[in-house]
């Protein structure tokens, strides 16, 4: 057997009739140069902020704080290390958004547990009678 018999996609461009009746409404959109799964996560979000009832665009933020960049989060010196001497070595530009490396939680974390401690089996003296 050989691939194209059991591959869908055709070289086209176009989905194959039997898929398209297979998934209904399909969308193609291209990135405008932005990283597609970057942009996929853009489209996903302003479709849950959209009520359905008709076109509209939704009031949406226009881009993340990462937007375009990639983003890297070392937990600790050495791993800072590596990754200066990583951007200096291939050139890439940086900015370092936050600087303290400490791993911290919010103030509105709650931080007592609500389940009881567990304080163990209960004791049960057991008597057993002598045989004889």
């Amino acid at each position: 057997m050989r691939a194209s018999e059991f591959i869908g996609e055709g070289k086209s461009g176009k989905m194959p009739s039997s898929e398209a009746k297979a998934s209904g409404n399909a969308f193609r959109f291209r990135d405008e140069g932005i990283d597609r799964t970057y942009n996929l996560n853009r489209i996903m979000m302003a479709a849950a902020m959209h009520d359905g009832k008709d076109g509209h665009p939704v009031n949406m933020d226009s881009s993340s704080w990462a937007e375009k960049y990639n983003t890297a989060h070392p937990y600790t010196d050495e791993e800072v290390n590596m990754m200066n001497g990583a951007l200096k070595t291939v050139g890439g530009k940086s900015n370092k958004v936050v600087s303290d490396q400490r791993s911290l939680e919010l103030p509105e974390i709650n931080k007592v547990s609500p389940v009881a401690k567990f304080k163990g089996y209960p004791f049960r003296k057991t008597t057993r009678k002598k045989k004889g």
